[in-house]
């Protein structure tokens, strides 16, 4: 078994808070991530895809339809957008982080599944300091 990671980077706006609650609540749990007028972050997003290599191409996977599909599926439907307003995918989540990571795996999932390989994890930099990581 042999793991590779496909590292890509988005803009994302967003907001922590939910519609049933007052703003009051929201801020108390959220502090600043519920910010009404929203805020951003510069995500670092890591794919990591496991599994046998191919004896023939010697690769698991192809590191460059690996950032094909990462870019079409996931980076360019977020990047530079707002997770709660713009992104098919995040609709109707709350746009953590860890919700985030969620929804991404399973953008991607299949595809990855698809070529004979296995979609190890997830990760996603929110901060230099904060990161999720979901295995599915």
């Amino acid at each position: 078994m042999i793991y590779i990671t496909r590292k890509a980077s988005f803009n994302a706006a967003h907001k922590l808070s939910r519609l049933d609650w007052t703003e009051d609540k929201n801020t108390e749990v959220y502090g600043k991530c519920a910010n009404p007028n929203w805020h951003g972050h510069n995500y670092q997003l890591y794919v990591t895809v496991k599994g046998e290599i191919n004896p023939e191409t010697g690769f698991l996977v192809d590191l460059k339809w690996l950032k094909d599909i990462t870019n079409t599926q996931v980076v360019d439907k977020i990047d530079h957008k707002n997770l709660n307003l713009d992104v098919d995918f995040m609709k109707g989540k709350l746009a953590s982080t860890e919700n985030l990571a969620i929804a991404i795996w399973d953008e991607l999932y299949a595809l990855i599944a698809e070529s004979g390989a296995q979609l190890h994890c997830i990760k996603i930099y929110e901060t230099e300091n904060n990161f999720v990581e979901y295995f599915g």
